[in-house]
């Protein structure tokens, strides 16, 4: 299975981002709980391109791909914005007093946590994000 989107980086979008993912979960006969998960990295690092790779007011492109093997569920997601490697963020301390703690990274470690393996390349001018989850 394959499947690609393209979408504008707009907050918008993450409803065509959502309906994506349910769309794959639902082929692949993936449980609710995977599929929430699924859904709330998708929608993390995707809203993370919309409000920073670009600056305000830039129209640009996403692009979604998700394929599978049946073992494996691989997502891509590509932007010509402002490079930025979310790999290199160092975990989110939950242990740190709440008061104490950096504000944001709580996202991305929630990405890290929930899929198997993550990757970034900058391809092209591109950013390349590579989400594996076995399934």
């Amino acid at each position: 299975m394959r499947k690609e989107i393209c979408i504008k980086n707009q907050i918008a979008e993450l409803d065509h981002v959502a309906q994506f993912v349910e769309e794959i979960c639902d082929e692949l006969g993936l449980d609710m709980e995977l599929q929430m998960n699924l859904n709330l990295v998708m929608e993390e690092m995707v809203s993370n391109i919309i409000f920073y790779a670009y600056p305000k007011n830039t129209d640009a492109t996403i692009e979604l791909m998700a394929e599978s093997d049946g073992k494996e569920l691989t997502f891509s997601l590509s932007d010509q914005g402002r490079e930025f490697d979310p790999t290199l963020k160092n975990d989110f301390d939950v242990s740190a007093n709440p008061a104490e703690r950096d504000l944001g990274g709580m996202g991305i470690f929630i990405v890290k946590n929930i899929m198997n393996q993550v990757t970034y390349q900058r391809l092209e001018g591109k950013n390349l994000l590579t989400m594996r989850k076995k399934i």
